[in-house]
């Protein structure tokens, strides 16, 4: 039986104030990493995974985003992306993107748990196209990944939804160490005591709380009940526009024990001033030169 890879949403509506004047013309989303814009690192790295529906919330400039992407954007052979795949696998790949556009319905971004909403009928539609008779009907899990975070060493596989999928958990986050414009960091992890070993829970950690905090990376698998009561109120699609943030979801989850998580050791980067944009490319320019 085969399986339709669930659907990822990339988080694109911030305005990018911190990264100005650079964002005045330009959706940070769309600002260059390495010779590329910092959205196609996140959509390679997806449809290397065989993550291949992508929904793009926008608001600030996001009429750029959707004439720079299209709905359907084709990554040749010669994409790093297929770096990862084996011979027999290295030909074209085609991303089917829809968008979100909050600042053209609303006039400006919904944050987070709010963008989330609005995007959930796009996410998980109630009846999805199924390319063969016999697969597995769409999911209610959906990764989600903002735009303006560098972690190319990050794999999205199939094996970390099933284990996503299987469990009670309503979100899986990956936590990074805490960079050092970050030394406070967001949560905890501790070992899950009705999980496998080596399962971790997130943790909602007391701010007098001498555990260990590691930094949301931003990646993570969601499910859609996280986005309804009594965890959140705002109705599917959001048809009003209710701007709410994540956090407040996440940390009331954690309090029950429904979100699990695990360390990302790899590189990473918020990608969240024109200095730290500097230096990644800075970097990039040092190792080419040393090769």
């Amino acid at each position: 039986m085969s399986v339709v890879p669930i659907a990822a949403m990339i988080l694109a509506a911030g305005r990018g104030e911190r990264m100005r004047p650079l964002t005045d013309k330009t959706p940070k989303p769309l600002l260059a990493v390495h010779g590329k814009p910092l959205v196609l690192w996140c959509l390679e790295a997806l449809a290397c995974g065989g993550f291949q529906r992508v929904t793009i919330n926008t608001a600030w400039l996001g009429e750029q985003i959707a004439q720079e992407l299209g709905g359907v954007l084709a990554l040749q052979p010669s994409s790093n992306i297929h770096s990862a795949l084996s011979n027999s696998e290295q030909c074209a790949c085609h991303l089917h993107i829809s968008y979100s556009h909050e600042g053209r319905d609303f006039g400006s971004a919904l944050e987070t748990a709010g963008g989330i909403a609005r995007a959930l009928p796009l996410l998980c539609p109630a009846s999805h196209v199924q390319r063969t008779s016999d697969a597995v009907p769409a999911s209610d899990v959906f990764w989600v990944l903002a735009a303006d975070v560098f972690a190319p060493d990050f794999v999205f596989n199939q094996t970390a939804v099933d284990r996503f999928a299987a469990s009670d958990k309503l979100a899986h986050l990956w936590l990074v160490p805490n960079p050092e414009n970050k030394p406070q960091g967001d949560f905890g992890m501790a070992p899950d005591p009705e999980a496998g070993t080596g399962a971790q829970l997130a943790l909602n950690l007391k701010d007098d709380d001498p555990q260990p905090r590691y930094t949301y990376s931003t990646i993570g698998l969601y499910r859609k009940a996280l986005f309804a009561p009594p965890w959140c109120d705002i109705p599917v699609g959001n048809p009003a526009g209710v701007k709410a943030a994540l956090a407040p979801l996440l940390r009331a989850a954690m309090d029950g024990q429904q979100v699990s998580a695990e360390l990302y050791t790899g590189r990473w980067a918020d990608v969240g001033t024109p200095q730290r944009l500097q230096e990644l490319n800075a970097h990039q320019h040092a190792s080419v030169q040393s090769a």
